[in-house]
């Protein structure tokens, strides 16, 4: 998969094809843009030097309609806006105390956003630790709907300098509270034994009933996950969570496995939802997204299949087991793709690196994933981030945020 060097200098090649610019019509103030990041290698080294923007953005809608980002301004503190007209205006921004913390906000690490009921909201995000390749996660706990947020706590209860990474968030039907993250006790802990067997780290989730005041047990998912790829969680069936990650099945081959949760127990054991048979002696960086369908669900992933690399999209039964033939995206270079579901629409969105700068497209669905209409919606020559989807009942709308600032784009209705 072409990957670019720097496509500095040639944002002259790229014009908006109608997103809206974050802040367009708002007050004056500062765009949080052209941020002094720091490279994180998609949120591992959190003691590296910084020398690349840190663009990572997490988005939702609040019960009300509003839509929300929470991010890394220039100084790197957290910071929320939020939207009352998806994205034609916005508040000005909001700094929030994250107690001295540093904020991982590259690649498949971003800051999120979740609502749930009664004015419960949460941001969670990966703070990076000295030793290389460790963290904890987060969390910033509201009771007022956003309007304040408590002091950073940590989420699990195993505080040891490991691994602890690329958090997962979200509110199920029930108003249950569901964070996962990548976790490596159980890898640190065979390594010390003397064993040289496991493979990759594991997946850990926790749940919470009263928006966050306290959390369950940390509780294992499965054994065997890749290192450092991004988790992604639906609603399920019977109001719960589904989520789905890439999976180090045996000998080495990088796929993905599914689980259904519960509020405080899983309900089903993790199944294989990939079949590309893909293997590689990597973490490739490049989680997968999922989203409800009538008998099952939608996915997006990427892979390398019978030779080909890319990113495909598929459906997957109620159990989470491949059902049909999966389809590349119409883009070769496509990468980091999201989706989202509302009825018979289904919505795709991604970037791809065209050679000279990266291009900003849609694939849209109004008949449940049978047939597809590409959108082209933007490109840059510069750094950004992956581009996401957020959703309001029957509302989809893409975000994309560069060093220009944040597009925002309804694809649906």
């Amino acid at each position: 998969m072409v990957r670019p060097g720097r496509a500095m200098g040639r944002r002259a090649l790229c014009a908006w094809t109608g997103a809206l610019l974050l802040g367009a019509g708002a007050p004056a103030p500062a765009q949080p843009a052209d941020l002094a990041g720091r490279a994180d290698h998609a949120g591992h080294r959190g003691q590296m030097g910084r020398h690349k923007p840190q663009l990572a953005i997490g988005a939702a809608f609040s019960p009300s309609g509003e839509l929300w980002i929470v991010g890394l301004d220039e100084q790197a503190r957290l910071f929320t806006r939020s939207s009352a007209d998806a994205g034609r205006s916005w508040s000005a921004p909001r700094v929030l105390d994250t107690a001295g913390d540093t904020v991982a906000a590259e690649g498949e690490s971003s800051p999120k956003i979740a609502f749930g009921p009664e004015g419960r909201a949460v941001i969670t995000y990966t703070q990076p630790l000295d030793k290389p390749y460790t963290g904890r996660i987060r969390m910033l706990r509201s009771a007022d709907g956003g309007r304040s947020f408590s002091a950073p706590f940590t989420v699990h209860r195993d505080q040891q300098v490991i691994t602890h990474r690329f958090d997962a968030v979200a509110f199920d039907a029930k108003g249950t509270l569901h964070t996962l993250w990548i976790d490596k006790r159980d890898a640190e802990a065979s390594h010390a034994a003397g064993r040289k067997d496991y493979r990759g780290a594991a997946i850990y989730r926790n749940a919470s009933t009263d928006g966050g005041r306290s959390f369950g047990p940390d509780m294992k998912v499965a054994d065997h996950s890749c290192e450092c790829c991004r988790i992604a969680l639906a609603p399920a069936p019977d109001g719960g969570m589904a989520a789905l990650w890439r999976h180090v099945f045996e000998p080495n081959q990088r796929d993905h496995a599914f689980a259904s949760l519960g509020g405080t127990a899983q309900r089903t054991q993790p199944v294989r939802a990939t079949r590309d048979g893909w293997a590689i002696d990597a973490c490739p960086h490049h989680g997968p997204g999922l989203a409800p369908a009538g008998q099952g669900y939608h996915a997006v992933w990427f892979g390398e299949r019978a030779g080909v690399a890319g990113v495909r999209y598929g459906r997957l039964t109620a159990e989470g087991t491949p059902r049909g033939e999966p389809r590349l995206l119409p883009d070769a270079q496509a990468e980091h793709a999201d989706v989202r579901s509302a009825g018979r629409h289904v919505a795709i969105t991604w970037r791809g690196f065209d050679g000279e700068a990266f291009r900003w497209r849609a694939w849209v669905s109004a008949d449940e994933g049978r047939s597809f209409s590409l959108r082209e919606l933007g490109c840059s020559g510069g750094d950004s981030d992956h581009p996401r989807l957020a959703q309001h009942g029957q509302r989809i709308v893409a975000l994309w945020r560069t060093a220009e600032g944040v597009k925002v784009e309804t694809l649906v209705p």
